[in-house]
């Protein structure tokens, strides 16, 4: 199956640019219209969704839905092959999603496989939480 074409606007190079520029964080296309709002290239909220899906399609960005509530955020990885090999934690506070990522992780996965009969899905494994900074606030 072919990979479908895709067009370098200027547009699309300064979202690409953008979310590069955020090294591996991860974004939420309200966050993405928001800080074009302040910027001279004027993109719209249909043009960001609609570059977002398409950059998802062609393995660009991973997708992330974590509670079904929330909007989806994208963190680019095209250059990141380790991607899969992570859990999330996500700020219940703050509503900050992270990556876990730490020499345990095959070991809970092993254990969670052989033990419980179960494999992991990393890219959909959420653990929910306080981040150090909300934790401070209370």
């Amino acid at each position: 199956m072919t990979r479908p074409t895709t067009y370098n606007t200027k547009q699309r190079e300064a979202i690409v640019n953008y979310i590069i520029s955020l090294e591996g964080a991860h974004v939420t296309a309200a966050q993405i219209v928001k800080h074009f709002g302040n910027e001279a290239v004027s993109i719209g909220r249909t043009t960001v969704y609609r570059y977002l899906d398409k950059m998802t399609e062609n393995g660009e960005l991973q997708r992330y839905t974590t509670d079904g509530i929330s909007g989806a955020c994208y963190q680019y990885i095209k250059q990141r092959e380790n991607c899969q090999d992570h859990l999330h934690l996500k700020c219940e506070g703050c509503g900050k999603l992270q990556h876990l990522e730490c020499n345990a992780m095959g070991d809970i996965k092993r254990h969670v496989f052989y033990s419980h009969f179960f494999e992991v899905n990393s890219m959909k494994t959420v653990l929910y939480g306080m981040c150090d900074n909300c934790l401070h606030k209370t």
